[in-house]
């Protein structure tokens, strides 16, 4: 089933939204993150505390924007593999949630 999650021209770039899914009857909250004309999508709980990664709705990156961030303790994400590359998770990464561009849409599949 395909359902849209954002425009991708409202998202900065780099910039990330939140949005949550319904799966097999679950409730899966999501982060998309924009680099470019691409999206990668990514479960919204950090392999290392199992919370939300951010602290405000939304915004998942970092400062410059390079990496995504887990407000909890500071782990930095590759924004592109969802590695672990800074923090207690280091060797793990996020799970991933699949997402394409269609039409300019972000869509989840």
């Amino acid at each position: 089933m395909t359902e849209i999650l954002c425009r991708l021209a409202d998202l900065e770039d780099p910039g990330s939204t939140a949005a949550t899914v319904e799966r097999d009857g679950e409730t899966v909250r999501v982060m998309v993150i924009r680099q470019g004309d691409e999206a990668f999508g990514w479960v919204n709980s950090c392999p290392h505390a199992r919370v939300p990664l951010e602290s405000e709705e939304g915004r998942f990156l970092d400062l410059f924007r390079t990496h995504i961030l887990c407000s909890f303790h500071g782990a930095q994400f590759d924004i592109r593999t969802g590695a672990c590359l800074w923090g207690p998770c280091r060797g793990r990464g996020l799970t991933p949630f699949p997402v394409r561009v269609v039409d300019g849409m972000v869509v989840a599949d």
